[in-house]
This record gives C-alpha cells, structure tokens and sequence, in this order.
C-alpha cells in the first residue's frame, strides 16, 4: 500500500491557509444566495396553469416541461403521471421539452431530477386541472362533484352515466385562465401546487405499471429530428479552428490560403477563428486550408499526462470544504481523527487515482443559431437550454426576452458536455454575417476540446484496535475543479469561445465526499481543488461528468472498504452491513448479495490464464439507493477484463416506469463498463492527444456482461428518488473489488485497461 503522510502540524497549517485565502469569497457567497430570493422570469409564468398543461379539440393532453429527456424514457413516466391524475389515456398525453418559448425553467437535465424533482410540477399541475375540469362539469350536468367521476377524458354521473361529457368539450383549446402556488425557485427546484390534492399511491392504475419508450421507433427508421438535422433558409455552415498548443493566439492569418474554395469568409475575435461557407464541405475544407500563425506558448501541461498525480499531490489548494460554511455551526475538526490513527494498534492506508475523462458524446457538438433584429431562435441539444438561452443572450448583448432556445434531440449527454459549445459559436458568427449559422464540432473537437471530469487522488487511513474493530476514518479527496466552468453556460465565460473573445472565467470551487451511511469512531472526510493547469480556454477545463465526481469518490471509498475488511479478515458484505446505518442501504446490499449467493462464494477460481472473482459496492444519492455486484473476468495473459454477470439492486422509492429505471440502469452497466476500463484523456506537455474513438476508446458490443440482473425495489411510500445516475457511480469500485477477489491484486487506479492490469499482475 501506498503511503502518503498528513500529520497534525500539516494539517493544521493547511487548512489555516486555506480559509484565510478564501475568506474573502465566502461572503459574495453569502450575499449570491441573498440575491437571488426574488427570481426574475423569463418566458411563461410558471404560476400560470396553462404554463404546464393545455387539453385540445380532440382531448388530446400537451404537457410543457422545462426538463429534456436524453434517452431516460422521461416523457413516457411524465405522461403516465399526468394521465393518471386526469383520468385520461396515456396515449392521448404528449409531452414538449425545453422549448423555453412555452416552458419554465425547471433546470434542464441535472442531478438524476427529472422525476425527483421535475415530475413533482406536472402532477400538481394535473391534479389541478382535473379539480377544475371536474367542477366545470358539475355545472354543466348540475351535478354534484362528489357524484361525479372520470374514465378516459369523459366526466359521467355516477348514478346516471349516460350523463356525460368529456374534457374536450368542457375547455378544448381554450385556457384555464387558473393561478398556482408558485415556490419563487428558478431550476431544479421550481414547484407549484394548487387546491387540489394528487392521488395516493394506493389509486394508482398507470403508475408502476411498466410501458415502453416512444422514440425507439422513430430511433430506428431515422426520421427522428436532431439539432444537426436543422435547415433554416439562407443558412451558412461553420467550423472553428482550434489552436494546436493549448493556449496560443492567432499572430497572422493569410486569407489567401483559402482563395480558392468560393464564398468562404473568416472570422476572427480575440483568439476565436472560424471559416463560414455556403456548404458544409466548403467550410470543412476551409478550416483544414487556411494558414494562421500561432503565438508560442511554453508547454501548458508541464510534464503531461505522466505529471498529472504528481502535478495534484505538489499543488497549492485552491479550496477546501474544511471550513466552517460547510459544516454549519459546528467546525471541522480533524484531531481527534488524527490522534485515534497514531493511537491505533495499526493503520491502513491506500491511495486512489482517477483520471480526466470526456463526456465522448457518440455525436459531438452542434448548434444552429438565427440572430435577427428583434428576435434570436437558437437549436440546440443542450440539457439546459432555458440558461443557455440567457447565456446566449448575454453573450451577443441582446434583451433576454429576445432569445428563444428550442430543445432537440442529441447524439449523447450526461453533464456539463461540449453541448453548448457549438450554438454559442453560431449565435456569434450569425450575428456578425446577418445570416442563421450551423456550427458542427468534429470529433477530435469533442473529444479534446469538452469540458473533462477532473482528475482527482483520493487518500484514506483507517485505524483498527487490537480487536480488529475500526477506531478512526480518513478520506480526503483532492483534484482538479469540478466548477472550473459552470455546470450550466447561463454565461459566455463557462463556454470556450466566451474565454476565447475574453470573459473571464469565474472563481467557484466544488468537489465531492462520500455520503453512504456508514458510522465510524473518528470519522472525517473532506476535500480540495487545485489550480487548473490553464486559467482560459483549456482543452482539460472541468465541469461536470454524470455523476459529478462521484465516481471518483466512490471508487475510493468502496475499494478501501474492500482493503480494510481484507485486513480485519471480515467479508466485505459482512463489513458493510456491519457499519451501515440506513436501512435502505442494507436493503440493496441485501438483495445484491442474496442475488449472488454471497455466503457461498468462492475466491479466486482460476482455469488457465482466467481468473474469476466477485466484488460488491454501494451508493447513496439522488435520494435513492443502490449496489453493484460484479462477477469478472480477468486474463492474466491479456490483461482484459470481461463482467461475467452484474446484479443491481435499485430502492428508488415510488417507482414511475419500472421499464424506464431497467433501461436506465442497462445504460449506466454499459457507460460504467467503458468509464472503469476504457475511459481516459491522453495529453502531453502542449495539447490532448485523445482525438478520436481508437486514442479515446469506449465500452463496445463485445463488453456487454454475460448476464444481467435488475432488482427493483418499490417503495410506494416514499418519495420517487434520482435514477438517472446512482447505478452508475459504484461499477467502477465492484469491478476493482472483483478483479481482488480475483488475483489477489489490488488496482487502485481506473481505467483498469489492459496494460495496467498486466502490469499489476506483474508486481
């Protein structure tokens, strides 16, 4: 094990620097969040009934939501649930997303919250407007509403059911002309409520019931709309000219170098250079021809990807959550942490190493933009378009209500990705050119230029008494940012061509600890970030990856489990169990291990070069609950590793769609497999080397796991939780556990690729 060294003096003087060098944020924190008690809205009111919902001629339900659905089957379960309030088909409710011309701003896709959060509007919005349709009924029949009731859009006399009329006919195309509550909250958490109480599980008859995805059809016969699928007339085609050592400036650009290909313009602000064309080809030619000379930069990754940890451990913090802001009244104190170590009959320590990783989206980034006098219309596939439309709207100087951005889908998502790098770019050359604009990233764009997942080394110390019982806990975390640009581009400078034209970045800090339940004497975790190799417009910017630096966390945190029940002789389920405290923790555990015949199992079964083994691990968040078993595969001879079988066992709370949270969780096996045995960015001391799907390699067919199981744990009672993510943060630790298990050996660094599986095995 790896020794890393952090004694009281250290500690001390570091975490006394480190407040004193933040003090001066602390209270524009403070004051930030005093601000911004009385929201300014955009767009529709989201007090206003018909905000969310409208019922047509034909009966036919139009939901509006200020969520996206990227591939979650998210308008499936929001149909369910406004069809199970009304009382109406599920087949006769549709839902738009993102359209900010016609919805609020919930948030966009974040934080596992389009059911946790953003379903919570849409059911009390329905419920409502079932109270009302019922009641406008009651008049029209002259019967009382307690003699009423509703089957598929048509309110009948109970007593009398040839007396009825349907929804249509009460309010078809018409408004409800109705105010809501309002939460006066802008985001995620935007709520409303009306008079009307929604339905208690227990009346449910769509919700819970599984129903498939309605895209797929269209998926597969290729006659879904994408952003890249957008034609406006007049329109010009772009492509961005990224520097070749991260940082440099244009000096000359020779226009001549271009004379050639007809109609084609250059555009130059700041360090941002882009070619537009008539033609998508022309363009892309353009920006492969055209000569600029490039200002010298002296290498802005000193030492490359090979310095990186070392880069982190020598590093000045920039932050630290040690600081009484994040602790409330009571501040952090790591003493008596530290003293029960060194009093300790023995310590346990270990380091963990993750490193930067792209959002690799299978299609990268593409906008179209058309700025015109009085009014903007953005295309876009961002998850958050109602902030990019205002980022956008800040960025060209133009009144925000001006500016309309219109969700579509996209070729891949999940966080802070290159999404909004591509329609801030048209949104400037359309207003310079006076013509709509489509700017389409390359590959090697999306890959080397998105916004990465930082880096990070995790440290731990566990001490254990004569009788193997725990008597302290250590986890620090310490990485790259997790805001080096904001996880929404609500502003030009969280965008590479807003710090490119010169917006500074800004200054926030964020980090992650882990937050499972298990109880232990002497306790502490935090966290630290450290300086960015380069203040603007860098190619290894962080922001969020799905799951923001929770994988890294969990990694940590879930293999150390593994080491120190290896080292008290103790199960690793026994362990766990042993130490939790919430009892839908064990639940998922419990369901993992039963899964697995856990209490049977055998360590290290070897045939040849294949060695197999099992490993567990456990997530909390999202206010849902999950465990990862994996059986693997290891081969000594080639380093590869394959999942033989994995089990998840999911307590999300009241579940929506069960196919919804299967399909979710499928996708989280297969981004999970390829993020813990694929997934790093290459660089070297000028740029990043991973360009494309052979230097940036992801998770393919051939990693599919040789059998899957899902375990589902509905909880009617409690509240829906977060499924978009939890499955996803433990794969990379039970992997890792696994692979132990397997050979005995324990790899504390993802990717587990080939190479450094057959170096370990070598030691």
């Amino acid at each position: 094990m790896k020794n890393f060294q952090l004694n009281r003096r250290e500690f001390l003087q570091s975490s006394s620097a480190l407040v004193i060098g933040v003090s001066g944020i602390l209270p524009s924190i403070e004051a930030n969040a005093q601000n911004q008690a009385a929201p300014k809205v955009l767009g529709p009111n989201p007090s206003a009934l018909d905000t969310w919902i409208k019922i047509g001629a034909d009966g036919n339900v139009i939901i509006n939501s200020g969520k996206m659905d990227c591939g979650q089957g998210l308008d499936v379960a929001y149909a369910m649930i406004a069809a199970e309030e009304l009382d109406v088909p599920l087949s006769s409710v549709m839902v738009n997303f993102g359209d900010t011309r016609i919805s609020a701003n919930q948030g966009g896709g974040s934080a596992s919250s389009g059911i946790r959060q953003g379903a919570v509007p849409i059911r009390n919005a329905a419920a409502e407007a079932k109270r009302i349709l019922v009641g406008l009924a009651s008049k029209e029949l002259n019967t009382p509403v307690d003699q009423l009731q509703v089957v598929a859009g048509k309110v009948f006399n109970k007593n009398n059911p040839s007396q009825q009329i349907t929804y249509a006919q009460l309010i078809g195309n018409k408004n409800f002309s109705t105010s809501l509550e309002w939460n006066k909250r802008i985001g995620n958490d935007m709520n409303v409520t009306g008079l009307a109480k929604p339905k208690s599980p227990s009346e449910y008859k769509l919700v819970g019931q599984s129903h498939g995805r309605r895209d797929i059809l269209n998926v597969v016969n290729a006659s879904e709309h994408f952003t890249a699928h957008i034609r406006p007339d007049n329109l010009l085609h772009a492509r961005g000219i990224r520097p070749p050592v991260a940082g440099s400036s244009p000096i000359m650009i020779d226009e001549k170098s271009i004379a050639s290909i007809p109609g084609v313009r250059v555009f130059r602000e700041g360090s941002f250079v882009a070619v537009v064309a008539k033609t998508e080809w022309d363009a892309v030619r353009a920006a492969k021809a055209l000569k600029i000379e490039w200002s010298e930069v002296n290498h802005p990754f000193p030492g490359g990807e090979k310095n990186v940890f070392n880069y982190i451990k020598d590093a000045k913090p920039t932050f630290t959550n040690a600081v009484p802001m994040f602790f409330g009244k009571k501040e952090f104190n790591a003493e008596p942490t530290l003293a029960a170590l060194k009093t300790s009959a023995k310590v346990i320590e270990a380091e963990y190493f993750a490193p930067f990783q792209s959002h690799a989206r299978f299609a990268p980034s593409c906008g179209v933009v058309d700025v015109k006098k009085d009014q903007t219309q953005i295309w876009t596939d961002t998850q958050k378009p109602h902030y990019q439309r205002e980022g956008i709207a800040k960025f060209l100087k133009l009144a925000p209500e001006t500016v309309e951005a219109k969700w579509m889908h996209g070729a891949g998502s999940y966080g802070r990705s290159d999404a909004d790098e591509a329609p801030y770019e048209a949104a400037l050359l359309s207003k310079c050119f006076g013509q709509p604009v489509r700017v389409q990233w390359s590959r090697e764009e999306g890959t080397a230029w998105d916004p990465k997942a930082p880096a990070a080394i995790m440290s731990m110390k566990a001490g254990i008494g004569n009788n193997n019982e725990i008597t302290a806990w250590l986890f620090k975390a310490k990485g790259f940012n997790g805001w080096d640009v904001k996880f929404n581009a609500e502003s030009p400078e969280h965008t590479l061509v807003g710090m490119q034209t010169g917006h500074k970045k800004w200054t926030a800090f964020n980090f992650n600890i882990p937050e499972e339940s298990y109880k232990f004497p002497n306790h502490v975790h935090w966290w630290e970030t450290v300086p960015s190799y380069l203040n603007q417009a860098s190619p290894l910017r962080t922001a969020h990856l799905r799951a923001p630096q929770e994988m890294q966390t969990r990694f940590a945190q879930e293999c150390f489990i593994d080491e120190v029940a290896h080292a008290t002789k103790i199960d690793p389920v026994d362990f766990r169990m042993k130490h939790i405290q919430e009892p839908r923790e064990k639940d998922v555990l419990k369901a993992v291990a039963d899964k697995f015949n856990w209490s049977t199992k055998t360590n290290r079964k070897s045939s040849g070069d294949l060695q197999v083994g099992r490993g567990v691990a456990l997530y909390n968040g999202y206010q849902s609950y999950a465990a990862v078993g994996c059986e693997v595969e290891v081969n000594k001879k080639t380093g590869k590793i394959w999942v033989r079988q994995i089990v998840i066992a999911m307590d999300c709370g009241l579940i929506i769609n069960p196919a919804g949270v299967n399909a979710a969780l499928e996708g989280q096996i297969m981004q999970g497999i390829s993020r813990a045995l694929y997934e790093e960015i290459h660089f070297d001391e000028n740029k990043v080397t991973s360009l494309d799907w052979n230097t940036y390699p992801i998770a393919t067919i051939k990693d599919i796991p040789g059998k899957v199981d899902l375990i589902l744990l509905n909880r009617p009672d409690k509240a829906s939780g977060g499924v978009a993510e939890p499955g996803l943060v433990s794969i990379p630790a039970a992997i890792a556990n696994a692979v132990f298990d397997a050979t005995g050996v324990r790899i504390r660094q993802y990717p587990l690729g080939p190479e450094r599986v057959k170096k370990a095995l070598m030691v």
